[in-house]
C-alpha cells in the first residue's frame, strides 16, 4: 500500500466515488484542497454552513450520488442544522467537520461546543475519526450508510479544528471504492413470493384501490413499472411530493398530490378508498394529512426498501420488503387484467375518480387563467407549467412554494424533474445551485417566495463567483401570508401588531441580484413571464426573476 496523507486519501476516495463537488465553509479540510483541485473536484465555498449543506443535498437528490459538505468545528452545529432537510428528504449526503482534540475538551476551548448530539439527530451514521489510520474504514462506512436502504446523511468528525490532525497524518493507505455504494439505490432487494402473491390478490380483489407512490419510486427509477401496474389493474395513482414526476399528470388514473400540500381530489379519493397501496412512500403526516388518510377500515399494503417502514403508521395487511422497481415488477408478474365483472366494478371507481379530478380542475381554472394584477400565484404556476423546458428541473421551497408547485404545477415531459424542500424555508436557492452542479446541462429553475429568498440571499454571490447559472423565480407578495390567518386570529383581526408578524419589506430582488453579478428581471404581468424566462435560461450568469404577486393569493384549506 502507498504511504499518503489523509488529505490525499480523502480526495482520491471522493474521486473514486464519482464525487464532483465539495461544498464547504472555510476552514474545512484545507490540506485536501490542492488534491481536490488536482483531481478536478470543484470546491464551492458558500456563505453559510446551512447553505453548503443544502447545496450538497440538491446535488445528491438530482444526481443520485453522494453530496459532500464540510465545516470547521465552530461551524459544525450550523452544518448539522443544514442536514435536517437531507435527513427528512432521504438524501445521501456526507458531512465532514473538525473537532478539537480530546485534551481541549471540557476546558472552554474557544468557539467550541459538543456537536455530537445534533448530528446524531439528523444522520444515519456519525463517527469520530481520531487519526488517519481510522479514515478508510469510517469513510467507506459513511458511503454505505448514505446510499443503502432508505438513503440519508452520514457524518465524520475529524480531529483537529478543521480536521487537520487527520488530514496531515500519514499512513500506508489503500483507496478502495465499493462500486455498489457510489449511487442510490445501493442494492435492489427482491421480495419474497408470499408477500407478492398476497399483495397481488389484495389489489385484484379491491373495489376502490388507490396507489400512493413515494420518493422510493423516483429513487428506484420505477416510473415505467408504476404506470404498467396502474394501467393493468386500473388503479388510480396519487404521488407524494417526492414522486410528483413519476406519473403522467394527464393520465386518466392520475390523482395528483395527497396529504397536506395536496389537491382536494387526491384526498377525496383516499378517503373513499377501500385499499391503499403505499409504494416507496413514508406514511408520515404530510402525505397522509396528519394520519387522517386513509380512513379507518381501509386495508393497507406497503412496499418499501426499508423493512422498518412496513406498518410504521398503519396496521398493514401485507408488507413487501423490496426495491420499488423490483417489487412492482414482481407484483405485475403475479397479476392479470381484471375479468368482466371486476372490470365493471373497477370502471365505476375510475369514473368516480375522474369526476373528482375534473371537479378540482374546474374549481381552480378561473384563478389559473386570471389576468388580475398583481398576478395570482395560480396563474404563475400555470405559466410555469406551459413554459418549463422539456428537460427542466424545478426546485421548490417549502410553505406556500411547496403547496403551489405541488398542487398547481404539472410536468408535461417525462424528462422534467422535481425536487422539493422537506422542511427548511430558504432551502431551495442553495439546493438549486447544488442541482445545477450535478446537471450543468439542464435548466435548473428554483421556485421560492420572498420569505424563502431572504434566508440565503448571499448565496447568489456564490453562484455568480462559481458560474452556477440557476434561474430563481420569486413569488414576491412582500409577505409571509401563510402566517396571516394565524396571527390575525391571535390578535382578533388585522392590526399593526398582527401585520408585523407576517408582512415583509417589498424587496426588489432583481436589483439585489444585479449588485451580486447576476441577471435581475422583474415581471408584473403574466404575458411578460415567457420572455423573462427565456432570457434567464439563456443568460451567461445566474438569474433572478422577481414576480410581483397578489398578497391575497393563499391556497385553499386542505381537504380532509
Amino acid at each position: 500500500m502507498p504511504t499518503m496523507t489523509g488529505a490525499r486519501f480523502l480526495a482520491e476516495t471522493l474521486n473514486g466515488y464519482q464525487v464532483t463537488h465539495y461544498f464547504f465553509m472555510p476552514v474545512s479540510v484545507p490540506e485536501a484542497m490542492p488534491d481536490l483541485e488536482r483531481l478536478g473536484i470543484a470546491r464551492i465555498m458558500a456563505h453559510s454552513e446551512k447553505g453548503a449543506a443544502y447545496m450538497a443535498d440538491g446535488y445528491a437528490r438530482l444526481s443520485g450520488k453522494v453530496g459532500v459538505c464540510g465545516a470547521q468545528s465552530v461551524g459544525a452545529l450550523n452544518l448539522a442544522a443544514g442536514l435536517q432537510d437531507a435527513y427528512l428528504g432521504c438524501s445521501p449526503v456526507i458531512a465532514l467537520t473538525g473537532r478539537v482534540p480530546q485534551i481541549q475538551k471540557d476546558r472552554h476551548a474557544y468557539q467550541e461546543v459538543d456537536h455530537s448530539g445534533p448530528f446524531s439527530a439528523v444522520t444515519k451514521y456519525s463517527a469520530n475519526v481520531t487519526g488517519v489510520d481510522e479514515l478508510p474504514r469510517a469513510l467507506r462506512q459513511a458511503f454505505r450508510e448514505a446510499t443503502s436502504g432508505t438513503p440519508g446523511p452520514a457524518h465524520l468528525d475529524l480531529w483537529g479544528i478543521w480536521g487537520g490532525d487527520v488530514m496531515t497524518g500519514e499512513a500506508d493507505l489503500e483507496v478502495v471504492v465499493e462500486e455498489a455504494f457510489v449511487s442510490v439505490p445501493a442494492s435492489r432487494p427482491d421480495p419474497d413470493d408470499a408477500s407478492v402473491r398476497a399483495a397481488a390478490e389484495a389489489l385484484a380483489g379491491a373495489a376502490r384501490p388507490v396507489i400512493v407512490a413515494g420518493g422510493g419510486v423516483r429513487t428506484s427509477g420505477a416510473r415505467a413499472e408504476l404506470i404498467e401496474l396502474a394501467e393493468r389493474l386500473q388503479i388510480p395513482v396519487a404521488t407524494s411530493l417526492n414522486a410528483k414526476e413519476t406519473f403522467p399528470f394527464n393520465h386518466p388514473l392520475a390523482l395528483g398530490t395527497p396529504g397536506r400540500y395536496s389537491r382536494a381530489c387526491a384526498n377525496q379519493a383516499l378517503a373513499e378508498a377501500d385499499l391503499v397501496f403505499f409504494v416507496g412512500s413514508h406514511t408520515g403526516g404530510q402525505v397522509t394529512n396528519e394520519w387522517r388518510l386513509p380512513r379507518p377500515g381501509a386495508r393497507v399494503i406497503q412496499l418499501d426498501i426499508n423493512a422498518a417502514e412496513l406498518g410504521r403508521s398503519f396496521p398493514i395487511e401485507t408488507g413487501i420488503h423490496a426495491d420499488a422497481a423490483a417489487g412492482l415488477r414482481r407484483v405485475i408478474d403475479h397479476t392479470a387484467a381484471p375479468d368482466e365483472a371486476a372490470s365493471a366494478v373497477r370502471g365505476r371507481w375510475t369514473e368516480r375518480v375522474r369526476d373528482l379530478v375534473d371537479a378540482w380542475r374546474e374549481s381552480v381554472s378561473a384563478l389559473a387563467s386570471s389576468d388580475k394584477l398583481p398576478m395570482r400565484p395560480e396563474r404563475l404556476c400555470a405559466e410555469l407549467t406551459r413554459l418549463l423546458p422539456k428537460d427542466a428541473v424545478l426546485v421548490s421551497d417549502t410553505g406556500h412554494a411547496g403547496i403551489w408547485t405541488g398542487t398547481m404545477v404539472d410536468f408535461t415531459s417525462p424528462d422534467q424533474s422535481y425536487i422539493r424542500c422537506a422542511g427548511s424555508l430558504g432551502w431551495a436557492l442553495p439546493a438549486a445551485m447544488g442541482a445545477k452542479c450535478a446537471a450543468p446541462e439542464r435548466p435548473i429553475i428554483c421556485f421560492t417566495g420572498d420569505g424563502g429568498m431572504w434566508y440565503h440571499l448571499t448565496e447568489l454571490d456564490t453562484a455568480a463567483r462559481n458560474g452556477i447559472h440557476t434561474v430563481t423565480v420569486v413569488n414576491n407578495n412582500a409577505s409571509l401570508n401563510q402566517e396571516q390567518a394565524l396571527n390575525e386570529r391571535n390578535y382578533g383581526g388585522r392590526t399593526p401588531g398582527s401585520d408585523q408578524l407576517w408582512m415583509l419589506t417589498d424587496g426588489d430582488f432583481a436589483a439585489i441580484a444585479e449588485t451580486m453579478g447576476c441577471l435581475g428581471l422583474t415581471v408584473e404581468r403574466p404575458a411578460d413571464l415567457e420572455g423573462a424566462l427565456e432570457r434567464a435560461i439563456s443568460a451567461d450568469r445566474p438569474a433572478v426573476i422577481d414576480v410581483k404577486t397578489d398578497i391575497e393569493g393563499i391556497p385553499p384549506e386542505t381537504w380532509d
